[in-house]
């Protein structure tokens, strides 16, 4: 059986994202969804899934701190949310957080979704 390579930086799952074709960024708009431009799609929460979350702690820099969303769409699309902690996120005001927090949750294994 094939190991599991491990993919420690946000860097290399990016990479394993992109090698895969499930690199669409999903970023918030002006309206309080999440549009994929690569995807051309608009999503509100209910439209999406959390299949697997990256935390990432940089070990001098704090603004190297960032969290990593795997999401599915319901066509089965994978892409990703990417924010940083804090102070330094990416994302202004409650609309961001109020959006993540309406996501459902359904882990699954890494294995899973870079297959």
């Amino acid at each position: 059986m094939e190991q599991p390579i491990a993919m420690n930086t946000l860097s290399q799952i990016l990479e394993k994202l992109r090698l895969k074709g499930k690199d669409n960024e999903l970023k918030i708009s002006d309206h309080g969804k999440m549009q994929s431009k690569s995807l051309g799609k608009i999503y509100k929460p209910e439209d999406l899934t959390i299949v697997k979350t990256y935390r990432f702690e940089g070990d001098s820099d704090p603004a190297d701190n960032s969290v990593l969303y795997l999401v599915e769409d319901q066509d089965k699309n994978i892409g990703y949310i990417l924010d940083a902690y804090g102070i330094y996120s990416d994302n202004d005001g409650p609309s961001f957080d109020d959006f993540l927090k309406k996501i459902p949750t359904e882990n699954r294994d890494e294995q899973e979704l870079f297959s």
